[in-house]
């Protein structure tokens, strides 16, 4: 029987958080990193980071930003609709692109099929023109005199009808410029991909590629229950027990138990090596980082909360008023716990990094080994960005802050 402690390891082994990088990033490196989680979810806040850059700085350290927009441009990555909006490899692109009606489960594409159906004149217009004239961005589109200002869900038509046929798989994107989204149609950005794309996706059945998504969602949870897989990859209807259980009598899955679990853990045949090792007691977690809150580990509020003992809302769309820890808070990851949070700010233009607050989990005692743990993380973290002055104005428990500012003025 694993422990939950042991499970954690698990978990965050295959996550690619268990240790830190123990050399130089290399540009391979946010490809590969990309496949062993399955998918990177792209969000555009960028109080700190944008997400996509910061799960990956959370497991490769401080690696170029532009490597992540290289290798969508160069066809290693592609993007699609997946757990939400997603970077996937190459390789996994055809099958995320195959079974319509798996698909449909997802909100995007019901919301662009609804979308295409009652506008379809204008969305064919915008698609001919592309195919006419080329890759197009959102910004290449007038605003509407008198419309109201640019936001999350105010955008103009023909944004969302972009939007629409991405979701829809007509339009892909071939490069981002300034985060911006160029769409180019499907069939030019799938005949640069590399590694080439294969079509044999088209064929597989529904319960294929459920199958795929099941245990490719297991292998990158590293150990799981049935109930948190379907989340994953946006599975509908949920994971039982009973569905897994064909893939235990293949070997393709193994069972676990875990304390605490009432139902089994499920493992990925892959990492039996790591299983062995967790229930000897040879995982050892080392590393030290800061979690976007879209980051894979975390994104699974319910998962969270079990695995980890952490209670986690991003409260970005939550009234200033009401937010209990701040608008951007990214969970703070050390040697295999969840200890706390950090509420930030990166002010670019004056290389200021702002720690509004941190925010140590209870229980969690701010000993010597964490605050210089936490110094580390948040200098090469304010480092990375460009943005090296960093400032401190509170900290919870407060007598945390004095230590942890000596430490923060040593790291300089």
């Amino acid at each position: 029987m694993l422990s939950l402690a042991q499970a954690r390891l698990m978990q965050l082994a295959a996550q690619g958080l268990l240790q830190p990088l123990r050399r130089r990033p290399r540009r391979d490196d946010v490809v590969a990193m990309i496949e062993r989680m399955r998918l990177l979810q792209i969000d555009t806040i960028h109080v700190v980071a944008r997400s996509p850059y910061l799960v990956l700085h959370a497991r490769l350290g401080g690696y170029p930003m532009a490597w992540l927009d290289e290798a969508l441009a160069q066809g290693r990555l592609a993007e699609c609709w997946a757990h939400e909006a997603c970077f996937v490899s190459a390789a996994d692109i055809a099958w995320h692109r195959g079974g319509h009606d798996q698909r449909m489960h997802h909100w995007a594409h019901r919301n662009a099929a609804r979308m295409h159906r009652e506008q379809r004149a204008d969305m064919d217009t915008l698609l001919a023109g592309i195919r006419a004239s080329g890759p197009v961005r959102a910004a290449d589109f007038a605003r509407t005199q008198g419309a109201s200002k640019p936001g999350w869900w105010e955008w103009k038509p023909e944004k969302r009808w972009l939007e629409a046929w991405f979701a829809l798989g007509e339009l892909m994107v071939a490069r981002r410029d300034n985060f911006q989204r160029v769409y180019d149609l499907a069939e030019h950005v799938l005949a640069r991909l590399d590694p080439p794309f294969d079509d044999a996706a088209d064929a597989l059945t529904a319960a294929e590629l459920r199958h795929r998504a099941i245990v490719d969602s297991v292998r990158a949870l590293g150990v799981t229950q049935a109930c948190w897989i379907a989340d994953y990859f946006r599975l509908k209807p949920k994971v039982t027990d009973r569905e897994l259980a064909p893939l235990l009598l293949t070997g393709e899955l193994l069972a676990v138990p875990v304390q605490g679990w009432a139902t089994p853990g499920y493992v990925h045949r892959d990492h039996a090596d790591v299983l062995a090792k967790a229930m000897r007691g040879r995982l050892r977690a080392t590393h030290t980082a800061l979690l976007s809150p879209f980051d894979p580990l975390v994104w699974d509020r319910a998962r969270a909360l079990a695995m980890f003992d952490f209670e986690y809302t991003i409260e970005c769309y939550t009234p200033a008023a009401k937010r209990r820890y701040g608008y951007f808070v990214l969970p703070i990851l050390h040697r295999g716990r969840l200890v706390g949070r950090l509420d930030a700010k990166a002010h670019r233009a004056d290389g200021v990094f702002e720690v509004k607050a941190l925010f140590l989990e209870p229980g969690v005692t701010p000993d010597a080994g964490l605050v210089q743990a936490l110094a580390k993380v948040i200098a090469d973290t304010a480092g990375w960005h460009g943005t090296p002055d960093i400032r401190l104005e509170r900290t919870q428990p407060a007598t945390l802050m004095k230590p942890l500012r000596a430490a923060l003025n040593a790291s300089r």
